[in-house]
């Protein structure tokens, strides 16, 4: 409860400064403590509390790079444990391994990783944690209770994000205990990567794998973020962040599917610059619709324009039934003005991390979830660049991907048919509207022929001022300046209905 409150205060005051003036080390200092307090609870909520890290629409700035740094990593339990595990999936550890050894190398929040050999080939074997499936299930039943009640109390807003995180968060946790599903995630991206230069995939064993095991070939490197182990290998790194933007952007553009947890951990290198590439248990999934929408947003962001991205983030099912679009087009085009201060070829994916917090937090949006996945990729990927700091500017990169795989065209097609079609929209609406008129003119006709008591002119200047209105609201959807001239208008004809009542 000290969290929540504590949350409670400082995202409304992120929300009223729009993260301007604020005392940061306070953020800073309640974040660590909800850092703490994750890592103490144990595997679900360290899984939670880096899904949190990633939600623009949940939480402050501060509180986002703060769970950032959340690792994955928890004291693996003793082999005795495990070994049933292995025995009750394979059979007998004797018949299945030359040698396994019985220290794991690492530990994660659902399962452990240790080295092996199969028929004289390296090999490593991820096994889940024993009794985790329980663990996972009683702390759901907790979280379910908890965060949607905690939520609503930092801000009734939050009322659509926490449900929606929940569910995506369950899910994913799911899958991630699935090594079936890990291992078909695998072969797809492997598969997708063939001919692709200088990226490597280790290959599953099917064999002395299952729902509970994952049996993988070895391949070492050097981890990502090792820059003095980088550097001694004499590997040029500005190339390498380079490689791996262009690398997980083109899952993200080109493919279906996409790795969303592209942390140090899960990244190494040879000693000739290839990326090598594990744990594929966090994936997201775009098809090719939802990638030009998203493609879309990217391009009404960086071309300043509101309109375009209110349109696109309600394609893309972020916006809530009932929005006030006048009211988020104008708190969007208000951040973006304030966000771009700086050239659209030195934005990276802070700022515009940073954009979409001051502007989701302060209206009732939704992070559909493999566009949550998506931020959190680019986010931890700008966390490895950071730490190489080498010239490298993430827009150019992703606009390269983007002409080379023709998706800008393709997107500024689909944004002229999706005018064309409003467009069409309001015309049609407006010709509904011209009975109405026509049926007025010859009203009017009538009344010239046989002048009317002053009240008819009333009458007659309310008729038309409000024809003239709905014709200026339908309009101004796709055209503003002409929608705001009828408006004018229509209190024009009224204000000289009404002189000439009095006269």
């Amino acid at each position: 409860m000290p969290l929540v409150i504590a949350l409670r205060k400082d995202r409304r005051e992120w929300v009223r400064r729009e993260g301007k003036n604020v005392n940061v080390s306070r953020y800073q200092k309640n974040a660590r403590k909800a850092l703490d307090t994750f890592v103490s609870l144990g595997p679900v909520y360290i899984k939670l509390g880096q899904w949190l890290s990633s939600r623009a629409d949940i939480l402050p700035q501060p509180y986002m790079e703060e769970l950032a740094k959340l690792q994955d990593e928890v004291p693996a339990a003793p082999f005795d444990q495990v070994k049933p595990i292995i025995e009750n999936d394979l059979g007998p550890i004797e018949r299945n391994f030359d040698y396994i050894d019985k220290n794991a190398i690492s530990g994660a929040s659902l399962g452990q990783v240790y080295r092996a050999k199969v028929k004289g080939q390296d090999v490593i074997v991820k096994i889940k944690r024993p009794g985790i499936e329980q663990v996972v299930e009683k702390d759901i039943k907790v979280l379910k209770k908890i965060i949607p009640f905690a939520m609503r109390f930092v801000d009734p807003n939050l009322r659509y994000s926490a449900d929606a995180m929940l569910s995506q968060f369950i899910e994913t946790i799911h899958e991630e205990m699935d090594y079936q599903m890990e291992s078909q995630n695998l072969k797809t991206i492997r598969r997708n990567f063939h001919s692709y230069p200088k990226v490597i995939i280790p290959s599953v064993m099917d064999n002395y794998s299952s729902k509970n095991i994952l049996t993988m070939e070895y391949i070492p490197g050097i981890k990502i973020t090792n820059v003095k182990a980088l550097d001694e290998a004499g590997i040029n790194r500005e190339q390498l962040v380079v490689r791996a933007h262009k690398v997980f952007f083109t899952m993200l553009l080109r493919h279906e599917m996409f790795h969303a947890d592209p942390h140090p951990g899960n990244i190494s290198v040879t000693n000739d610059g290839s990326l090598i590439l594990y744990d594929f248990g966090m994936v997201g999934r775009l098809d090719s619709k939802t990638r030009l929408k998203l493609i879309r947003l990217y391009l009404a962001l960086v071309e300043k324009d509101s309109t375009r991205t209110v349109s696109a983030m309600d394609d893309l099912g972020m916006l809530m039934p009932g929005y006030d679009r006048g009211i988020i087009e104008q708190g969007i085009g208000m951040s973006i003005q304030a966000m771009y201060g700086t050239k659209v070829d030195r934005m990276e994916v802070k700022a515009l991390m940073e954009l979409a917090n001051k502007t989701m937090s302060r209206f009732p949006f939704k992070l559909p979830k493999h566009l949550a996945l998506y931020m959190r990729m680019a986010s931890i990927l700008e966390g490895i660049y950071l730490t190489h700091k080498v010239n490298f500017r993430f827009i150019s990169v992703l606009q390269n991907i983007l002409e080379e795989e023709n998706i800008v065209k393709d997107a500024y097609v689909e944004e002229i048919k999706l005018a064309f079609g409003r467009l069409v929209k309001s015309v049609d609406a407006a010709i509904a509207v011209v009975p109405e008129i026509r049926k007025f003119l010859e009203d009017t006709k009538r009344i010239r022929e046989n002048p009317p008591k002053p009240k008819n002119v009333l009458l007659a200047g309310s008729i038309l001022s409000a024809a003239v209105f709905v014709g200026a609201t339908i309009l101004y959807a796709t055209n503003h300046l002409v929608g705001e001239v009828g408006m004018v208008g229509s209190v024009a004809i009224m204000g000289i209905s009404i002189a000439m009542k009095e006269h």
